[in-house]
């Protein structure tokens, strides 16, 4: 499949009829009027959309060119949307990223990532087909950039872990990735996220957004859960919070 049409398939799924709905009420509980959102990994945009229908302002930070092209014909007019063509890591700088052309959701930094999916269950057939040098920024820069966010939501590929260790001041709520094939990176991501304070942690298999615990956990259990998740899970998504209501089912 080529670049153009993977880009075509991740539109219809993204921005398939009636998602927009769906993403909307979820978001509703992190973001309102004037508040501010970073999407970190932001694909084809479609967490940005939710943000800016929510009345709260986005930034949407992509590396992938061909999406970061995309995303500035999607929001190129909007002055609510800043859109960042970069890495986000521990530090400023430059890394590799490992580019799917047939798959450019999973599109990586991570070298750990791309040796996990190698003969997974579930991951076949995925090539890693390029690699481009790109410019890293942190979410601290971000942050000092755009303004403190009042929610980050984190969509790495195997780099959250890395993304949040340029983190020092905690949103008052977030949420990283996490798979089945690298369940030590949730690990770590969870971790970081109890030094810099969170508390209250629940999370959403897959792209489905219903909230697994009806209500917040500790670190500790969501350890645990992910760690008795089984392989076909696949993926989903923690979510933290400094407000532990937020994170109510």
């Amino acid at each position: 499949m080529s670049g153009a049409a993977a880009i075509g398939r991740s539109l219809r799924t993204y921005y398939a009829a009636g998602r927009a709905a769906a993403l909307d009420a979820f978001h509703a509980r992190f973001l309102g009027p004037g508040d501010l959102g970073f999407d970190v990994g932001a694909h084809v945009g479609d967490r940005t959309a939710s943000f800016r229908r929510l009345g709260a302002r986005a930034v949407a930070v992509e590396p992938q060119p061909r999406l970061a092209r995309l995303l500035r014909l999607l929001f190129g007019r909007d002055p609510g949307v800043a859109r960042v063509a970069a890495l986000v890591g521990a530090e400023p700088g430059e890394a590799v990223l490992r580019l799917n052309s047939a798959n450019p959701t999973v599109a990586t930094a991570s070298d750990a990532f791309v040796a996990a999916a190698d003969g997974a269950a579930g991951w076949e057939g995925q090539v890693w087909d390029a690699a481009l040098r790109l410019p890293v920024t942190t979410l601290d820069a971000l942050a000092a950039a755009h303004g403190m966010p009042d929610f980050v939501k984190i969509d790495v590929e195997g780099y959250e872990a890395t993304a949040l260790a340029g983190l020092t001041r905690p949103p008052r709520s977030l949420s990283f990735e996490f798979t089945t094939i690298q369940r030590e990176v949730a690990a770590q991501c969870l971790d970081r996220l109890e030094a810099l304070g969170y508390r209250a942690f629940n999370a959403c298999l897959g792209e489905g957004m219903d909230l697994s615990h009806p209500e917040p956990v500790h670190a500790a259990a969501m350890r645990g859960w992910i760690a008795a998740l089984p392989h076909a899970a696949n993926s989903g998504d923690v979510y933290a919070s400094l407000e532990p209501a937020r994170l109510r089912r």
